[in-house]
Parts: structure tokens; C-alpha cells; sequence
């Protein structure tokens, strides 16, 4: 487990993080989300002992980051978004240059097949690292963050600058870590967070914006809202909808289907609204095609958290 409190960083007269607090459990995914420059990568540098804080605290596994350092870091593993690698070096020669930094106890050889194997670079342990794409580098960093297995990664910006396919190989194995480690990686593409991450931090302006699963999200800044299909005319469904208590909007959507009206719905809190609209549109004979939930996408829920507008 990884707990972060209260982190307060000033560059100069600038704050780059005002006080951010969040926490991962053991075998959790956490998302580190926010716009370019709003604190994600000095929070990693602070939580992994590389940046001192102006205040506050990070906590691995109980150990305190400063104050027992070598306790914390042997439980941690850290891709920063340069990897750390050594291009004249065969990918052999770096592991074990890192196993060996790492004061690495498990079997060595043993170990180090089954970190290629877990990455997946088994393929190209001989060759030397500087003539590699940087799909392979990437594998490579992280490779040497699971050395020594770690109960804690952190990845910082881990897919920057791969190509798609590439992207989707590094998000299939912070998934897989997922289930051995517990991982928090930063990032600012909304669609990698929403693949793979059980629950999501944001920060805004070196802020905390946000702390919670991707659903609960979704439920809190989109409210109770509907959408809804019904065969009819759209005008007098509007009105009948909007007469139903608790409604708070009924705004008219696209509908691609003739003859039929399509409306997404706001509801008061606590309010649901599907019993009513069933009994409606029984009492009315307009056929219902479709009632579903519409959930919050996470590109909204980041664009409502990171406005651009100056406090």
C-alpha cells in the first residue's frame, strides 16, 4: 500500500502542488490524470524520494519515504518517463548492471528470465539497447522497475511517444501487474486511464480534483441521467417528459430512427425516473425503444475536473 499526504511543493514563487493527498491498496491500478504541467510527474518524483517535499508525506508499505528511505525504495519499483537506460549496453548486460545495483538476493538468472518473460523480451536479450524502437526501450524500463519484485510500480507517463500498437502491448502489461503489484502511473491520455485503471486521481493545478473509480465519476458529476427513445410525436413527449416529477431537463438528441424522438433526461437527486416514464408511455401507447443510463465518458469528467479558466 502507497499513502500519500498533504504534498506541498514550491518552485520558486510558484506552487506546484497545493496539499495532495490520495491512497492505493494493495493490487490496485491508480491513475494518476491531469492536464500537461499540473503537478503528476513532481508528485511521482516526491513519492519515489527523488524530489523533497515543502511538506507532507509518502508512505510505502508503511515505510516513510525520508525518514527510511532504503526500507521504502526496496519496496518500490519506478519507470520515470525518460527510462534509465544505458544504450551501449546489451539489454543482458543492463539487468544485470541493475540487478546488481539493486543489491538484487533472488536467483539471478532465474530472475531475470522471468522479468524478459513478464515483458516480454526474451527476443532480444543480446542485442545492444541503442539499436532497439522504442517500444522494446520502453519494455526495457520496465523491466528493470520489476526487478527485485517490487510490492509497488510507479510508471510515470509509460506509453509517451509509442506508436498505437505499441501503446496497447504497454497498457496489456500494467494490466498484468495489476494482479502482483500495486501500480500507479501517470498519464494525460484519457483512453490508457480508462482501460486500465480500478481508480483515478486527478490533479489540477498541483490540486487534487479528484479521487475515485472511474463509475463513481461518472455517477457523481453526471447526476441521474437517462436517455431515452419512444416512438411519437417528439413535441408532445417532450412536454409529458418534462411534466414528470423530479425532472429537472429534457434536452432533444439526435435520432436517426423516423417517426421517433430521442431525449436525454436530468433527474433531481435520488430520483429514478424509469417507472414513471414505463407507466407514461403505457398510458400514451408510444412504444419505448430505448432506456438506458447515460454515464459521464471520461472525457468529460476530465474537461468538468481541468477547466482552463484561471482561479
Amino acid at each position: 500500500m502507497i499513502e500519500v499526504k498533504n504534498l506541498t511543493k514550491k518552485y520558486g514563487s510558484k506552487l506546484a502542488l497545493d496539499h495532495v493527498s490520495f491512497m492505493a491498496e494493495d493490487g490496485q491500478i491508480l491513475g494518476l490524470l491531469g492536464p500537461n504541467g499540473a503537478g503528476k510527474s513532481t508528485t511521482m518524483n516526491i513519492m519515489t524520494g527523488n524530489l523533497s517535499a515543502a511538506e507532507g508525506s509518502v508512505s510505502i508499505g508503511g515505510f516513510d519515504i525520508l525518514e527510511e528511505p532504503l526500507k521504502a525504495k526496496g519496496l518500490l519499483g519506478y519507470l520515470p518517463e525518460l527510462p534509465p537506460l544505458y544504450p551501449d549496453m546489451t539489454v543482458d548486460e543492463y539487468l544485470r548492471f541493475v540487478y546488481g545495483l539493486k543489491k538484487c538476493r533472488l536467483p539471478r538468472k532465474t530472475h531475470l528470465e522471468e522479468v524478459c518473460a513478464s515483458v516480454q523480451i526474451e527476443d532480444v536479450r543480446k542485442r545492444v539497447i541503442k539499436n532497439l524502437s522504442k517500444g522494446y526501450r520502453q519494455r526495457i524500463g520496465l523491466a528493470q522497475a520489476l526487478i527485485g519484485e517490487p510490492s509497488v510500480l510507479i510508471l510515470d507517463e509509460p506509453t509517451v511517444g509509442l506508436d498505437p500498437k505499441q501503446m496497447l502491448e504497454i497498457r496489456e502489461l500494467i494490466r498484468s501487474f495489476g494482479k502482483k503489484h500495486t501500480v500507479i502511473f501517470s498519464s494525460h491520455i484519457l483512453s490508457e486511464v480508462q482501460a486500465v485503471c480500478d481508480r483515478i486521481v486527478v490533479i489540477n493545478r498541483g490540486r487534487t480534483a479528484a479521487n475515485d473509480t472511474p463509475e463513481n465519476l461518472s455517477k457523481r458529476l453526471g447526476g441521474d441521467r437517462l436517455q431515452v427513445i419512444l416512438e411519437g410525436p417528439e413535441e408532445e413527449i417532450r412536454r409529458s417528459l418534462s411534466a414528470l416529477p423530479g425532472v429537472i431537463s429534457v434536452i432533444p438528441m439526435p435520432c436517426s430512427e423516423p417517426g421517433c424522438a430521442c431525449f436525454s433526461l436530468d433527474a433531481a437527486e435520488e430520483t429514478d425516473l424509469r417507472r414513471s416514464i414505463w407507466e407514461l408511455t403505457g398510458q400514451k401507447g408510444w412504444p419505448l425503444l430505448e432506456l438506458s443510463r447515460a454515464e459521464m465518458s471520461l472525457e468529460k469528467i476530465f474537461l468538468t475536473l481541468t477547466d482552463t479558466e484561471q482561479p
